[in-house]
């Protein structure tokens, strides 16, 4: 997600971060230059244009021009306004004071709608809200089929009336009965349509006057560019919509939708859509987006998906068992890897710390299958061996081998690794008493620093 984009605008910035002097000069060829990157980045030509005048306007004032730092206070304008074009603060749902909260989402068939019906849905149970899903993409072949399977997967209930084509009855009928039913949220899930369909969109005209939604959310592909941009204004159009979910954000997306939408149509992106599970929907904070876009990191999104992914109450045990007693073992160090797996492809989590892009990630080899063969090894040891690794001599090493499919020289690259980790450990029960507490920021799970590369 913005790869190309940001490793672009980082060369154009770090340019004008080198100089200890800028003139007016200078900063009109960096702005030409980010003209250009934001335009190969599909983000719409008014959008450019009008951000590049906000730039310009406070670059050239005496805040720059003489700063001790020139080249850290164009930067510092550059992320201000990169926020505003991104929305500014963050959109929250919009959660109805007596339930349920209605949530009609639409857009293009093949937007991903459904999956993303399934997101929102774990989402909202996640958050202890009762939820139900209401099938109302009646056109689509076996589009009834996968909301159900999905609300199955969740444990969501969803309302369907299979062979009917009665749109809007259905969703009258599923609201009713989440009324009934003490649903918190009900989220109902239409057909794609394109906004030049007079008929369809006069439907979900219908829709909208049967059910009162509290949200219209638009469900765009972020791959199509400027043409979701284009589409959502058709739809704001016709429906007044409330929000904006952008999804295939992990995909080649160049950027541009997600940059131009809030711009051009006026409504907020509300969640982003990365990857086919059903965890893969993460809120859109406008500031911290153009922080990862200028490869300053997202240090707090970090922070929450940990504080979301981590079983509370075994990583609790573990900083107990390490801060108490100092033995960390082999069963602790499965346990803190099947952690720090939990929260995704570790490439992923790497783009969230500062200053690292997608050029330095280039050159590390992140072994997918790692995980894996290090369950592979550890679980083929007895627990004697997992408690105390020092039984581990080179018999038992050939044994463990045979048993996990793995080479010996890697169960010995294993071995040296967490015997750093013990190490670490040591390094931080002595430090104990200096750590700060009540800070906020989740327990990480200890060895979340083991890498996965080869």
């Amino acid at each position: 997600m913005f790869d190309q984009l940001s490793e672009k605008l980082d060369s154009v910035l770090g340019g004008l971060r080198q100089r200890g002097v800028l003139t007016e000069a200078m900063i009109r060829e960096g702005l030409r230059e980010i003209r250009r990157v934001l335009l190969e980045a599909d983000v719409n030509f008014a959008v450019t244009r009008d951000f590049l005048a906000r730039v310009e306007g406070k670059a050239l004032g005496d805040c720059v021009l003489k700063a001790v730092s020139p080249g850290q206070q164009m930067v510092k304008i550059v992320h201000e306004e990169l926020t505003a074009m991104l929305g500014e603060k963050r959109a929250a749902l919009a959660i109805a004071p007596t339930p349920p909260t209605v949530i009609l989402l639409v857009g293009l068939q093949g937007s991903g709608k459904t999956t993303t019906a399934g997101k929102l849905a774990r989402r909202m149970k996640r958050e202890m809200r009762q939820t139900r899903l209401v099938a109302c993409d009646v056109y689509r072949p076996a589009a009834v089929e996968q909301l159900q399977t999905l609300g199955e997967q969740l444990g969501v209930p969803v309302y369907a009336e299979p062979g009917s084509q009665d749109v809007v009855g259905i969703a009258r009928r599923g609201v009713e009965l989440a009324g009934r039913e003490r649903d918190r949220v009900v989220i109902v899930d239409t057909a794609g349509r394109l906004q030049i369909d007079a008929e369809l969109m006069d439907e979900l005209r219908r829709v909208k006057v049967e059910v009162r939604p509290h949200e219209i959310l638009f469900v765009a592909d972020g791959m199509t560019g400027q043409e979701a941009v284009r589409i959502a204004q058709g739809f704001d159009e016709a429906l007044d919509v409330s929000g904006v979910i952008l999804t295939k954000m992990d995909g080649d997306a160049r950027g541009g939708a997600a940059l131009s939408i809030f711009g051009t149509v006026g409504k907020p992106i509300k969640f982003l859509g990365v990857g086919e599970k059903l965890d893969g929907l993460e809120e859109f904070h406008p500031e911290r987006m153009a922080g990862r876009i200028l490869q300053k990191g997202d240090v707090l999104s970090l922070v929450e998906r940990a504080q979301t992914a981590f079983d509370a109450e075994q990583t609790a045990k573990l900083e107990k068992k390490v801060m108490g007693a100092g033995r960390f073992d082999l069963d602790d160090f499965l346990l803190a890897m099947r952690q720090l797996q939990s929260l995704g492809p570790l490439e992923n989590l790497l783009k969230l710390l500062p200053g690292v892009n997608g050029k330095m990630l280039k050159n590390i080899k992140v072994d997918p299958q790692r995980m894996k063969h290090i369950e592979a090894i550890i679980l083929s040891m007895t627990p004697q061996e997992r408690r105390k690794p020092e039984l581990l001599n080179g018999s038992r090493r050939a044994r463990i081998s045979r048993g996990s499919g793995r080479p010996v020289p890697e169960i010995n690259r294993l071995l040296t690794q967490f015997k750093d980790m013990q190490k670490l450990m040591k390094g931080m029960k002595g430090m104990q008493g200096m750590m700060p507490r009540g800070g906020g920021m989740p327990r990480m799970p200890f060895g979340a620093g083991m890498p996965f590369g080869r």
